[in-house]
Order: C-alpha cells, then structure tokens, then sequence
C-alpha cells in the first residue's frame, strides 16, 4: 500500500429535535446536516498507529504515548481506530486537524468515515456504531438525519455559506444530552434542542452566542451538541471561521 492523502470534512447541524430516548439510553433525533469545507487531513500508510498534528502547532498526540491533547485520545477509543477495526484493516495514520475537537463539528465523525471511504464500507447503519454523525459524514452533502444517526434521506444540495464562532474550550456530547435529560428535555428555541443543555453545562457559551449576534445582526444557532455557534452568511472577522457548503461524499 502506498501512502493516501485523505479529506475528512466537517459537518454543520443546522437543525436538531429529540424525538425520543430508546430504553438503552440513546437519543432518538430529527436533523438536517450539511458538510462544509472545513476538514481535516489524513494521511495513510502502511504500518500501525495514530498520530494527531495539529494544523498550526506540530504534533500533539500519538498513540506510543508523546504528550496529547485531552480532547483527542490516540489510544483504541480513537475513532480512526475503530474505524479501522469495524472495516478489518491495518494502517499507520497522520491526522491532521483543523476541525476543533469538541465543537459540535463532528470532527472525529468525519476522521472515522473518510477511513471508511477509503476502506470501500459504506454500510450506514453499521457507521453508526462508532457515533452518531459517522453514518452522514459517510455519505455527506444535505440530509435528513433521523433514528439515533444512522437513517440518512439525502436532500437536494444548496450552496450556502454560514460563519461560525467556536469558543476556545469543548463541549462534551455525552455530558450535553445527561443535561437535556435532567432539565426535563427542553425544546430549542432557536431549532436545536440541545441549546439549554450546552448553557447549563457551560454558561460561558452565552458570551460567544451574544458577541458573534452584535457583529452579524442575527440569532446565532449552536451547531450540534455545542461548542460552535453559528450563522448563515458570510461574515469574516476576528474569531470567526467562514464555510461554504460542499456536495455529497462519493464512497469508495
């Protein structure tokens, strides 16, 4: 095997309702998700292992042990790993990131499933039981996103740019939806249902949300299980990241 360069872009949720909790525990939801072209970079060779660059500051991670950042696990609970394990193959990879951990972006969703493109798997459901986002990154462009993740309707495709803000400090998903559960399962005013949850668990969010609504003039949105806000339109400045919509994912 010769070394690949892959893309792994991110998702944006531009709408969530929970529509249930099964008796396991998961969350049944209703989304539409959009990829943008905010992605990371992995390179593929062979060999075993797992090292995570960060895209301005050098190497942070790796699976021998070198120092890492909390928010990215190198170990076997890195979802490049078990991407490998679910499609039985073997190979040393160079993440790249560009895609903030814990931001409500799916940045390890996307990492998993541009392995599974490059695998040839393109079972969604079976996607899904690494994490929820898996199964649309796996298949991108727009679509309704329904079950716990892994039932994915495509839509038409719509070129649309949005500016997003993302905090300097993560949300963790798990710790989000045990908040929407103690809070009684608060509707989202602004078309995401996880909003209340992500402010309780993190109240600095709110900052973000009213400084990025003074420079835009609108209602942001949060993007997910948090910690990115967003809006549509292009709208560069200090802090902010603009991304334009990209099409479907052609699988492997």
């Amino acid at each position: 095997m010769n070394a690949v360069e892959l893309t792994a872009p991110a998702k944006l949720t531009l709408s969530l309702r929970i529509t249930g909790v099964r008796p396991d525990g998961y969350h049944l939801l209703e989304a539409e998700m959009v990829t943008i072209d905010l992605a990371d970079r992995l390179v593929v060779e062979p060999g075993d292992g797992l090292v995570v660059v960060d895209a301005g500051a050098g190497i942070i991670a790796d699976s021998e042990g070198s120092p890492g950042a909390a928010d990215v696990p190198t170990g076997g609970d890195n979802l490049v790993a078990r991407a490998l394990d679910l499609a039985g193959r073997r190979a040393r990879v160079t993440l790249h990131k560009s895609i903030p951990a814990g931001a409500g972006l799916g940045g390890g969703s996307a990492d998993a499933a541009a392995i599974l493109r490059w695998a040839g798997f393109d079972d969604e459901r079976r996607a899904a039981q690494l994490g929820a986002d898996v199964a649309f990154c796996l298949r991108g462009g727009r679509a309704r996103v329904t079950g716990i993740g892994e039932i994915i309707e495509p839509l038409p495709f719509e070129r649309r740019a949005f500016t997003l803000c993302t905090p300097p400090f993560a949300c963790s998903t798990a710790a989000v939806y045990r908040a929407w559960d103690e809070l009684g399962g608060p509707a989202g005013v602004a078309g995401n249902d996880l909003e209340a949850a992500a402010l309780a668990l993190e109240p600095g969010l709110g900052g973000f949300r009213d400084a990025l609504a003074e420079a835009t003039g609108q209602r942001p949105r949060l993007a997910g299980s948090g910690s990115t806000w967003f809006v549509e339109g292009a709208y560069p400045g200090p802090g902010r990241r603009v991304a334009q919509t990209t099409p479907s994912l052609q699988v492997a």
